[in-house]
Protein backbone atom coordinates (compact mmCIF):
# COMPACT_ATOMS: atom_id res chain seq x y z
CA UNK A 1 0.00 0.00 0.00
CA UNK A 2 1.55 3.44 -1.29
CA UNK A 3 1.80 6.13 1.97
CA UNK A 4 1.45 9.74 1.39
CA UNK A 5 5.46 10.84 1.39
CA UNK A 6 5.52 14.66 0.88
CA UNK A 7 1.99 16.23 0.02
CA UNK A 8 0.18 15.76 3.29
CA UNK A 9 -3.58 15.69 3.07
CA UNK A 10 -5.83 18.24 4.95
CA UNK A 11 -9.36 17.65 6.37
CA UNK A 12 -9.76 14.48 4.32
CA UNK A 13 -11.41 11.13 6.42
CA UNK A 14 -10.79 7.74 5.82
CA UNK A 15 -12.49 6.31 2.23
CA UNK A 16 -12.00 2.67 2.72
CA UNK A 17 -14.52 2.05 0.53
CA UNK A 18 -13.33 4.38 -2.49
CA UNK A 19 -13.79 2.90 -5.80
CA UNK A 20 -10.03 1.37 -6.86
CA UNK A 21 -7.95 -1.01 -8.41
CA UNK A 22 -4.31 -1.37 -8.38
CA UNK A 23 -1.80 0.16 -10.81
CA UNK A 24 -1.73 -2.02 -13.56
CA UNK A 25 1.64 -3.46 -14.79
CA UNK A 26 3.10 -1.68 -17.96
CA UNK A 27 2.52 1.98 -17.46
CA UNK A 28 4.65 4.51 -19.11
CA UNK A 29 7.21 6.15 -16.69
CA UNK A 30 5.38 9.38 -17.01
CA UNK A 31 1.81 7.94 -16.70
CA UNK A 32 0.92 8.43 -12.67
CA UNK A 33 -2.64 7.77 -13.25
CA UNK A 34 -4.50 4.71 -14.47
CA UNK A 35 -7.65 4.20 -15.98
CA UNK A 36 -10.47 1.79 -14.55
CA UNK A 37 -10.23 -1.50 -16.36
CA UNK A 38 -13.92 -1.92 -16.88
CA UNK A 39 -14.70 1.70 -18.33
CA UNK A 40 -16.58 3.63 -19.04
CA UNK A 41 -18.30 3.09 -15.33
CA UNK A 42 -21.62 4.83 -16.42
CA UNK A 43 -22.82 3.62 -19.71
CA UNK A 44 -24.71 6.37 -22.21
CA UNK A 45 -28.35 4.95 -21.53
CA UNK A 46 -28.05 4.30 -17.92
CA UNK A 47 -31.96 6.17 -17.72
CA UNK A 48 -34.99 5.26 -19.47
CA UNK A 49 -34.73 8.37 -22.21
CA UNK A 50 -30.85 9.17 -21.53
CA UNK A 51 -28.42 9.96 -24.65
CA UNK A 52 -25.60 10.53 -22.68
CA UNK A 53 -24.81 10.31 -19.08
CA UNK A 54 -21.10 12.52 -18.53
CA UNK A 55 -19.50 15.43 -16.48
CA UNK A 56 -21.19 14.12 -13.35
CA UNK A 57 -19.99 14.90 -9.83
CA UNK A 58 -20.05 12.49 -7.03
CA UNK A 59 -19.34 12.07 -3.43
CA UNK A 60 -18.90 9.59 -0.13
CA UNK A 61 -22.72 9.72 0.82
CA UNK A 62 -23.92 7.93 4.38
CA UNK A 63 -22.31 4.06 3.95
CA UNK A 64 -22.04 4.51 0.24
CA UNK A 65 -21.97 7.20 -2.72
CA UNK A 66 -24.29 9.84 -4.22
CA UNK A 67 -24.30 12.20 -7.27
CA UNK A 68 -25.50 14.47 -9.62
CA UNK A 69 -25.42 13.66 -13.21
CA UNK A 70 -25.78 15.43 -16.45
CA UNK A 71 -28.16 13.46 -18.63
CA UNK A 72 -29.04 14.59 -22.03
CA UNK A 73 -31.96 13.29 -23.04
CA UNK A 74 -32.98 11.61 -26.73
CA UNK A 75 -34.12 15.48 -27.41
CA UNK A 76 -30.87 16.72 -26.72
CA UNK A 77 -32.25 19.02 -23.80
CA UNK A 78 -29.62 19.00 -21.21
CA UNK A 79 -30.34 18.71 -17.25
CA UNK A 80 -29.04 17.16 -13.93
CA UNK A 81 -30.30 13.87 -11.93
CA UNK A 82 -29.59 12.55 -8.64
CA UNK A 83 -28.20 9.14 -8.03
CA UNK A 84 -26.97 7.00 -5.61
CA UNK A 85 -24.37 3.53 -5.82
CA UNK A 86 -23.46 1.20 -2.64
CA UNK A 87 -19.82 1.44 -4.59
CA UNK A 88 -19.23 4.27 -7.01
CA UNK A 89 -19.10 1.31 -9.64
CA UNK A 90 -22.74 0.47 -9.71
CA UNK A 91 -25.18 3.47 -10.44
CA UNK A 92 -28.57 3.64 -10.10
CA UNK A 93 -29.61 7.20 -11.73
CA UNK A 94 -32.79 8.76 -11.63
CA UNK A 95 -35.33 8.76 -14.55
CA UNK A 96 -36.34 12.25 -13.99
CA UNK A 97 -34.38 15.45 -13.73
CA UNK A 98 -33.47 17.27 -10.30
CA UNK A 99 -37.11 19.26 -9.25
CA UNK A 100 -35.38 22.29 -7.17
CA UNK A 101 -37.26 24.18 -4.77
CA UNK A 102 -36.02 27.78 -4.98
CA UNK A 103 -35.49 29.52 -1.95
CA UNK A 104 -37.36 32.65 -3.27
CA UNK A 105 -40.15 33.12 -4.66
CA UNK A 106 -39.02 35.37 -8.00
CA UNK A 107 -36.17 32.94 -8.84
CA UNK A 108 -35.68 32.26 -12.73
CA UNK A 109 -36.30 29.11 -14.17
CA UNK A 110 -33.60 27.61 -15.70
CA UNK A 111 -33.71 26.60 -19.73
CA UNK A 112 -30.88 23.44 -19.16
CA UNK A 113 -28.32 22.59 -16.42
CA UNK A 114 -25.44 20.84 -16.93
CA UNK A 115 -21.52 20.27 -15.85
CA UNK A 116 -22.64 19.50 -12.68
CA UNK A 117 -19.93 19.83 -9.74
CA UNK A 118 -20.58 18.53 -5.86
CA UNK A 119 -19.13 19.99 -2.65
CA UNK A 120 -19.93 19.16 0.97
CA UNK A 121 -19.17 22.37 3.24
CA UNK A 122 -20.61 22.79 6.70
CA UNK A 123 -23.88 20.84 7.33
CA UNK A 124 -25.14 20.02 3.34
CA UNK A 125 -23.71 19.25 -0.03
CA UNK A 126 -23.69 22.63 -2.31
CA UNK A 127 -24.60 21.91 -5.85
CA UNK A 128 -22.74 24.08 -8.75
CA UNK A 129 -23.39 24.12 -12.23
CA UNK A 130 -23.89 25.44 -15.82
CA UNK A 131 -27.42 27.11 -15.60
CA UNK A 132 -29.16 28.71 -18.95
CA UNK A 133 -30.59 32.01 -17.61
CA UNK A 134 -30.44 34.69 -20.91
CA UNK A 135 -27.20 32.43 -21.75
CA UNK A 136 -24.56 30.06 -19.34
CA UNK A 137 -24.19 30.95 -15.90
CA UNK A 138 -23.12 29.31 -12.56
CA UNK A 139 -26.20 28.03 -10.90
CA UNK A 140 -26.15 27.17 -7.17
CA UNK A 141 -28.26 24.83 -4.87
CA UNK A 142 -28.06 22.68 -1.97
CA UNK A 143 -29.24 19.25 -0.59
CA UNK A 144 -29.07 17.33 2.73
CA UNK A 145 -30.32 13.62 1.22
CA UNK A 146 -30.54 13.78 -2.64
CA UNK A 147 -33.60 13.40 -2.66
CA UNK A 148 -34.75 17.14 -1.40
CA UNK A 149 -32.80 19.53 -3.67
CA UNK A 150 -32.64 23.74 -3.35
CA UNK A 151 -32.38 26.66 -5.75
CA UNK A 152 -29.96 29.71 -5.04
CA UNK A 153 -29.91 32.95 -6.65
CA UNK A 154 -27.24 32.31 -9.81
CA UNK A 155 -23.73 33.19 -8.57
CA UNK A 156 -22.87 34.99 -11.51
CA UNK A 157 -23.86 36.69 -14.75
CA UNK A 158 -23.73 35.44 -17.82
CA UNK A 159 -21.72 34.55 -19.53
CA UNK A 160 -19.69 31.79 -17.27
CA UNK A 161 -19.20 28.16 -16.83
CA UNK A 162 -17.00 25.44 -14.88
CA UNK A 163 -18.13 26.90 -11.24
CA UNK A 164 -16.47 25.37 -8.69
CA UNK A 165 -16.79 26.40 -4.85
CA UNK A 166 -13.78 25.55 -2.45
CA UNK A 167 -14.32 23.07 0.28
CA UNK A 168 -14.50 25.37 2.80
CA UNK A 169 -14.64 29.12 3.58
CA UNK A 170 -11.12 30.83 3.13
CA UNK A 171 -10.15 33.83 5.02
CA UNK A 172 -13.73 33.47 6.07
CA UNK A 173 -15.54 34.05 2.48
CA UNK A 174 -17.15 31.00 0.40
CA UNK A 175 -14.32 30.72 -2.69
CA UNK A 176 -15.41 29.60 -5.94
CA UNK A 177 -13.61 29.15 -9.27
CA UNK A 178 -14.82 29.89 -12.55
CA UNK A 179 -14.17 30.64 -16.50
CA UNK A 180 -16.17 33.66 -18.42
CA UNK A 181 -17.04 32.70 -21.46
CA UNK A 182 -19.08 33.88 -24.49
CA UNK A 183 -22.40 32.54 -25.66
CA UNK A 184 -21.29 29.97 -28.45
CA UNK A 185 -18.08 27.56 -28.09
CA UNK A 186 -15.94 30.14 -25.94
CA UNK A 187 -12.88 29.81 -28.23
CA UNK A 188 -10.92 31.17 -25.36
CA UNK A 189 -11.00 30.60 -21.29
CA UNK A 190 -9.21 31.89 -18.36
CA UNK A 191 -9.80 30.49 -14.74
CA UNK A 192 -10.98 33.68 -12.56
CA UNK A 193 -11.24 33.22 -8.59
CA UNK A 194 -14.23 34.97 -6.75
CA UNK A 195 -15.53 35.35 -2.70
CA UNK A 196 -18.47 35.56 -0.77
CA UNK A 197 -19.79 36.00 2.40
CA UNK A 198 -23.27 34.47 2.21
CA UNK A 199 -23.01 32.62 -1.37
CA UNK A 200 -25.42 35.61 -3.01
CA UNK A 201 -22.97 38.71 -3.45
CA UNK A 202 -19.95 38.04 -5.27
CA UNK A 203 -17.10 39.72 -5.18
CA UNK A 204 -12.85 40.49 -5.04
CA UNK A 205 -12.47 38.36 -8.48
CA UNK A 206 -9.09 37.78 -9.11
CA UNK A 207 -7.54 36.13 -12.05
CA UNK A 208 -5.95 32.72 -11.59
CA UNK A 209 -4.64 31.61 -14.96
CA UNK A 210 -4.84 31.28 -18.40
CA UNK A 211 -4.41 28.88 -21.48
CA UNK A 212 -0.16 28.38 -22.22
CA UNK A 213 0.44 26.24 -24.91
CA UNK A 214 0.14 22.33 -26.30
CA UNK A 215 -2.63 20.54 -25.01
CA UNK A 216 -4.27 23.61 -22.90
CA UNK A 217 -3.27 26.70 -25.81
CA UNK A 218 -7.23 27.55 -26.51
CA UNK A 219 -8.66 27.59 -23.18
CA UNK A 220 -8.83 25.69 -19.60
CA UNK A 221 -11.38 24.99 -17.00
CA UNK A 222 -11.30 24.31 -13.68
CA UNK A 223 -12.69 20.63 -12.89
CA UNK A 224 -13.61 18.61 -9.52
CA UNK A 225 -13.43 20.65 -6.23
CA UNK A 226 -9.77 21.68 -4.80
CA UNK A 227 -7.63 19.22 -3.07
CA UNK A 228 -6.48 20.72 0.12
CA UNK A 229 -2.82 19.51 0.97
CA UNK A 230 0.18 20.79 2.62
CA UNK A 231 1.93 21.37 -0.65
CA UNK A 232 -1.32 23.80 -1.48
CA UNK A 233 -4.73 23.37 -3.04
CA UNK A 234 -4.70 20.83 -5.57
CA UNK A 235 -6.35 21.67 -8.64
CA UNK A 236 -7.10 19.41 -11.31
CA UNK A 237 -8.40 20.84 -14.72
CA UNK A 238 -8.93 20.79 -18.14
CA UNK A 239 -7.07 21.92 -20.75
CA UNK A 240 -8.34 22.46 -25.08
CA UNK A 241 -6.53 22.53 -27.81
CA UNK A 242 -7.68 23.24 -31.42
CA UNK A 243 -6.05 20.92 -33.72
CA UNK A 244 -6.85 20.46 -37.55
CA UNK A 245 -9.82 17.98 -36.87
CA UNK A 246 -11.26 20.15 -34.05
CA UNK A 247 -10.80 20.87 -30.07
CA UNK A 248 -9.15 18.07 -28.11
CA UNK A 249 -10.07 18.51 -24.81
CA UNK A 250 -7.24 16.61 -22.13
CA UNK A 251 -6.78 17.49 -18.16
CA UNK A 252 -3.89 18.16 -16.15
CA UNK A 253 -3.11 19.81 -12.58
CA UNK A 254 -1.87 22.67 -11.09
CA UNK A 255 -1.29 24.02 -7.26
CA UNK A 256 -2.61 27.22 -5.43
CA UNK A 257 -1.47 28.90 -2.63
CA UNK A 258 -2.69 27.47 0.61
CA UNK A 259 -3.97 31.26 1.70
CA UNK A 260 -4.41 33.12 -2.06
CA UNK A 261 -5.65 30.44 -4.37
CA UNK A 262 -5.95 33.00 -6.96
CA UNK A 263 -1.91 32.81 -6.55
CA UNK A 264 -0.36 29.59 -8.61
CA UNK A 265 2.58 27.84 -7.05
CA UNK A 266 3.22 25.33 -9.63
CA UNK A 267 1.55 24.13 -12.76
CA UNK A 268 2.59 20.75 -14.78
CA UNK A 269 3.37 21.46 -18.63
CA UNK A 270 2.60 17.68 -19.49
CA UNK A 271 -1.18 17.07 -19.15
CA UNK A 272 -2.50 13.98 -17.19
CA UNK A 273 -4.83 12.25 -19.15
CA UNK A 274 -5.43 12.75 -22.53
CA UNK A 275 -8.33 11.09 -25.08
CA UNK A 276 -6.84 7.96 -26.36
CA UNK A 277 -9.45 5.02 -25.52
CA UNK A 278 -11.75 4.42 -28.14
CA UNK A 279 -14.60 5.39 -25.70
CA UNK A 280 -13.12 8.86 -24.99
CA UNK A 281 -12.09 9.42 -29.21
CA UNK A 282 -15.60 8.13 -30.17
CA UNK A 283 -19.12 9.76 -29.38
CA UNK A 284 -20.99 12.58 -29.15
CA UNK A 285 -18.04 15.06 -29.33
CA UNK A 286 -14.91 13.28 -29.83
CA UNK A 287 -11.25 13.67 -28.42
CA UNK A 288 -12.60 14.63 -25.10
CA UNK A 289 -12.08 13.83 -21.62
CA UNK A 290 -13.25 16.28 -19.00
CA UNK A 291 -12.86 15.73 -15.13
CA UNK A 292 -15.79 16.88 -13.01
CA UNK A 293 -15.26 14.90 -9.35
CA UNK A 294 -12.84 13.00 -7.30
CA UNK A 295 -13.04 10.88 -4.59
CA UNK A 296 -10.05 11.12 -1.58
CA UNK A 297 -8.85 8.38 0.77
CA UNK A 298 -7.65 10.58 3.70
CA UNK A 299 -5.94 7.47 4.94
CA UNK A 300 -3.78 6.26 1.82
CA UNK A 301 -4.05 9.07 -0.18
CA UNK A 302 -5.94 7.38 -2.61
CA UNK A 303 -7.67 9.19 -5.48
CA UNK A 304 -10.30 8.39 -7.83
CA UNK A 305 -11.23 10.96 -10.65
CA UNK A 306 -14.78 10.93 -12.87
CA UNK A 307 -14.30 12.24 -15.76
CA UNK A 308 -16.62 12.75 -19.14
CA UNK A 309 -15.49 10.20 -21.97
CA UNK A 310 -16.45 12.43 -25.70
CA UNK A 311 -20.01 14.24 -23.80
CA UNK A 312 -20.77 10.49 -24.12
CA UNK A 313 -20.11 8.14 -21.24
CA UNK A 314 -18.35 8.24 -18.10
CA UNK A 315 -15.09 6.98 -16.94
CA UNK A 316 -12.78 6.24 -13.89
CA UNK A 317 -9.17 6.99 -13.47
CA UNK A 318 -7.08 6.24 -10.46
CA UNK A 319 -3.61 7.72 -8.86
CA UNK A 320 -2.26 8.63 -5.40
CA UNK A 321 -2.02 12.37 -3.81
CA UNK A 322 1.34 12.78 -3.08
CA UNK A 323 2.36 11.76 -6.84
CA UNK A 324 0.35 14.07 -8.73
CA UNK A 325 1.70 16.78 -6.32
CA UNK A 326 5.17 15.41 -6.93
CA UNK A 327 4.55 15.40 -10.89
CA UNK A 328 3.00 19.19 -11.13
CA UNK A 329 6.01 20.26 -9.28
CA UNK A 330 8.39 18.08 -10.89
CA UNK A 331 7.19 19.48 -14.54
CA UNK A 332 6.09 23.05 -13.45
CA UNK A 333 5.87 25.20 -16.33
CA UNK A 334 6.64 28.34 -13.92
Amino acid sequence: MNTLKKAKLINFAPLPNIPWEDRPDGLRRGDILWRYSKNPVIPRNATTESNSIFNSAVVPFRDGFAGVFRCDDTARHMDIHAGFSPDGISWSIADHPIDFTPVTGDLPSSDYKYDPRVVFIDDRYYIQWCNGYNGPTIGLGYTHDFRTFYQMENALMPYNRNGVLFPRKINGAYALLSRPSDSGHTPFGDIFYSESPDLVYWGRHRHVMGPTDGWQATKIGAGPAPIETSEGWLLFYHGVLTSCNGFVYSFGAALLDSDDPWRVVARANPYLVSPQETYECVGDVPNVVFPCACLVDGATGRLAIYYGCADTVTGLVFGYVDEVVEFVKKYNSL
